[in-house]
């Protein structure tokens, strides 16, 4: 599983014009579901997503979570992440999980945030959606389950 954070000041999430989505301040998080994520990937990236200290303190230092800062989250699924672009000139997304398991795992993930005391708005799975946002910083993270499963070397 793949996260693409970004740290936003705000960020949308509209369908054939109509904004379906908006959150102020904290992340706009792209989330690709790969065959064989399960909902441990879904928990390791919602624990590590809650704690990351990537907010300014009162001395500019990235010392803060989204916790800390109250911060919301805009969660939108992309299976686009779980390209495959190594050979030739057109992607391939055979790593992407089957629509039914990736939505049934993109929904977990953004219920464990939402334990987590976070409010979590959403896109709509599937959609043809049109994502704005102010990048804050910027800062924009990838962050990979299996990463976070193996052990430090």
């Amino acid at each position: 599983m793949k996260a693409l954070l970004q740290r936003v000041k705000h960020a949308a999430v509209s369908i054939d014009g109509e904004e379906i989505s908006r959150i102020g301040y904290g992340f706009l998080i792209l989330l690709g579901v790969q065959k064989g994520d399960t909902v441990e990937d879904a928990c390791l990236l919602a624990e590590k997503i809650s704690k990351l200290r990537v907010f300014s303190d009162e001395n500019g230092k990235m010392n803060r979570s989204i916790l800390d800062i109250g911060g919301e989250i805009l969660s939108v699924s992309q299976f686009t992440l779980c390209a495959n672009y190594t050979h030739g000139n057109r992607p391939d997304f055979l790593e992407a999980e089957s629509p039914d398991a990736a939505n049934t795992l993109f929904e977990y993930f953004s219920a464990q945030l939402r334990e987590k005391q976070i409010p979590v708005l959403m896109g709509r799975f599937g959609a043809d959606m049109q994502v704005s946002l102010v990048n804050d910083g910027p800062v924009t993270l990838l962050l990979e389950s299996e990463k976070l499963r193996r052990p430090l070397k």
